[in-house]
């Protein structure tokens, strides 16, 4: 079966509630028939699991789906190989891919994804489909344990892309920091998803989905601006 991807950038669009935005996307990849649904909330920081979940769940209610948080099953691994698809929260990346690991977690999701369960991700939880968390933006608050995350996809997502610093903001653009990425990791292109976007992947098939353009930087290449006309399969390859 071939992998089905709905990566996000960011949850919550300025001035609309949350997952908004996302929300009929979000159903359409899902189908009409509710699932059984595994949400990991592990990026949450500074409110707990269960606010999280029941947060997701006012949400999906509204599109005929509910997810059952992860931290509710006493047999972690058993939950996802029965999941009929796997949903991971926004929040802190590091704390994500911390628990992840120490939860032995990504050797299961990433089998399990490959067989063709359908898996939806926003911020961090798009962030730890690529191969290392290392094009986050979040502040490292926590030791991963390893950098190391599901690698459903073969290039880096920078979601939350922004173009330009805040005014009175001095320090290096968002763009500075990917061309470092790039420097030390030339082999590896890295996505710059804007907000209100997300990338959907079918098999070997990849889309834009929203109104901005995707940013690509690659070692040697100028940056490039792709939009949702534009064919994304190369990034797979």
């Amino acid at each position: 079966m071939s992998m089905r991807l709905l990566l996000i950038s960011n949850s919550t669009m300025a001035g609309e509630p949350y997952l908004e935005y996302p929300k009929l996307e979000i159903s359409n990849f899902l189908g009409r028939r509710p699932l059984k649904i595994v949400f990991i909330p592990f990026a949450a920081v500074t409110f707990s699991y269960d606010a999280y979940e029941e947060k997701v769940n006012n949400r999906f209610a509204e599109i005929g789906q509910s997810v059952t948080s992860i931290h509710r099953y006493m047999a972690m691994h058993e939950a996802i190989e029965e999941a009929e698809a796997i949903v991971v929260g926004g929040g802190n990346t590091w704390q994500l891919v911390k628990l992840m690991h120490q939860n032995s977690l990504f050797d299961v999701i990433r089998r399990k994804v490959q067989l063709g369960t359908p898996y939806v991700g926003w911020s961090a939880g798009s962030n730890v489909a690529c191969p290392t968390l290392r094009t986050t933006n979040d502040m490292p608050i926590v030791d991963p344990l390893s950098f190391e995350t599901l690698n459903l996809i073969p290039f880096q997502i920078n979601p939350h892309y922004l173009d330009a610093n805040p005014d009175g903001h001095a320090g290096e653009t968002r763009e500075q920091r990917i061309e470092e990425f790039i420097e030390v990791n030339p082999e590896v292109y890295v996505a710059g998803l804007r907000e209100g976007c997300m990338l959907k992947v079918e098999g070997k098939s990849m889309t834009l989905i929203g109104e901005r353009s995707l940013r690509i930087f690659k070692k040697g290449n100028l940056p490039v601006e792709l939009s949702s006309f534009d064919d994304l399969s190369f990034l797979l390859r």
